[in-house]
């Protein structure tokens, strides 16, 4: 049912990126090419992965993709799970629930000690999936993000002053 993806998914993967883009309603913001997915999943310096969840006649239903991250506190890897989609007539088969599996066993397999993915607070269905599976919300923290005019203003040195 899972599988670790291969250069020949990446039309699949893009597809389902733009899919769940716009399921979360930001279709324009999805601009990542084929190209550009298949050099971050398969090229020289690979900084992505991916797994493919598959029905049971074979047929891509679902894929996650991650990166590793690092905690200092634990001192140890972890995995950020940046994208899991499942397409929407394969919802409830436990496609979800086995790629979620698959990171958390890659996790306990090489010693990582957080699996962690952001949620929109408008997504109840995926929040209440996630909840009974035991993972909980992290409150506390706000996730902050530069990009596009901000971004390239720090970059120059020329970020906005307080």
């Amino acid at each position: 049912m899972i599988r670790t993806a291969t250069p020949a998914d990446v039309p699949v993967i893009h597809s389902m990126v733009r899919e769940l883009a716009e399921y979360e309603k930001a279709l324009e913001e999805a601009r990542a090419t084929e190209e550009q997915l298949r050099e971050a999943l398969f090229g020289e310096r690979p900084a992505a992965f991916a797994h493919i969840a598959e029905s049971a006649d074979g047929e891509p239903v679902g894929f996650s993709l991650w990166f590793l991250n690092f905690s200092t506190w634990r001192g140890v890897h972890g995995i950020y799970l940046e994208d899991l989609y499942v397409r929407p007539q394969a919802r409830g088969g436990g496609h979800g629930k086995a790629l979620l599996g698959e990171l958390a066993r890659i996790c306990v397999e090489r010693g990582y000690e957080r699996l962690e993915w952001s949620v929109l607070n408008w997504n109840k269905p995926s929040i209440d999936f996630y909840e009974a599976l035991g993972a909980r919300a992290q409150d506390e923290w706000t996730v902050y993000r530069l990009t596009d005019g901000a971004l390239a203003e720090l970059g120059r040195g020329r970020g906005a002053q307080r």
